[in-house]
């Protein structure tokens, strides 16, 4: 199902929707083209509709017969979730992931595109057009940034683990209370900005790892492939592998490596030291 020419046709598609509805609008926003959808941190804005429509438009000629789930195609009809459930080969998109640094005008925003099929990530996109970087992760082929070969590597020792995590400000009493756990010695816990570069940032080595309390598959699905292709880990609270179409035990953790990853995982659950 991956092959050459597939990958040449995402990246292709992926810049042109960046180049067409993401970056003339970067900067460049106006006041009603912002808006929220569930509350003051959750917004949208025309460059994310548009973008993912772009993306839709062009992604499902690529593989006829693929279902499209996109973060604000469910927000309008959550039913089209169910087709991560489904035979079909789904694409699974973020046009904007960190909408909220995009609207501010920071360049700390990217593009997720993941390909799966019956709850298997094959390949992953993550584009960041305001620094013109891609990451390109096919299941069993490795991860690439730009074209190089990524090892995500081990923390260094001695090291404070350095670990991105929900906003404080945007999860309720009990995520907070547990995501807290992260504050002691030797780790270093901050909050996250978009998931998509956070992932990065850990297949790259410059992030030791991750632990989130929310499992929207657009935020996580490209992210996850990249990461495990780097040679980095993941795992629910339970132990499992995280599953895209829901229904997780969180929070969840990914990390570098095995060693970082059982750390993480044992402080949320509070038998960390």
């Amino acid at each position: 199902m991956i092959d050459d020419v597939l990958t040449a046709g995402v990246e292709a598609a992926v810049r042109k929707a960046a180049a067409e509805e993401i970056m003339p609008r970067w900067r460049q926003l106006a006041d009603h083209e912002v808006t929220s959808k569930t509350g003051p941190h959750d917004l949208v804005t025309v460059a994310d509709r548009r973008a993912e429509a772009h993306l839709e438009e062009a992604l499902r000629p690529l593989l006829p017969g693929a279902a499209f789930v996109g973060e604000e195609g469910v927000h309008a009809d959550p039913g089209r979730l169910t087709a991560l459930h489904g035979d079909a080969p789904v694409w699974i998109v973020d046009p904007v992931d960190g909408t909220r640094q995009f609207v501010r005008g920071e360049d700390g925003f990217c593009t997720l595109v993941a390909l799966a099929h019956r709850g298997r990530l094959l390949a992953s996109w993550t584009y960041v057009p305001a620094r013109d970087q891609l990451a390109v992760a096919v299941r069993g082929g490795g991860a690439r940034l730009d074209g190089t070969l990524l090892r995500a590597g081990s923390p260094d020792p001695g090291a404070d683990l350095t670990v991105a995590t929900d906003h404080p400000d945007f999860v309720d009493a009990e995520r907070r209370r547990v995501l807290l756990r992260l504050r002691t010695e030797g780790v270093a816990p901050r909050p996250c900005g978009s998931a998509g570069l956070e992932y990065l940032h850990v297949a790259t080595g410059a992030l030791d790892g991750l632990a989130f309390s929310w499992e929207n598959a657009w935020d996580h699905a490209a992210g996850l492939l990249l990461v495990n292709e780097a040679g980095g880990a993941h795992a629910t609270a339970d132990g499992r592998p995280f599953a895209v179409g829901g229904g997780n035990a969180l929070p969840f953790a990914v990390a570098r490596d095995e060693a970082a990853l059982r750390r993480i995982l044992s402080l949320l659950a509070g038998t960390g030291e």
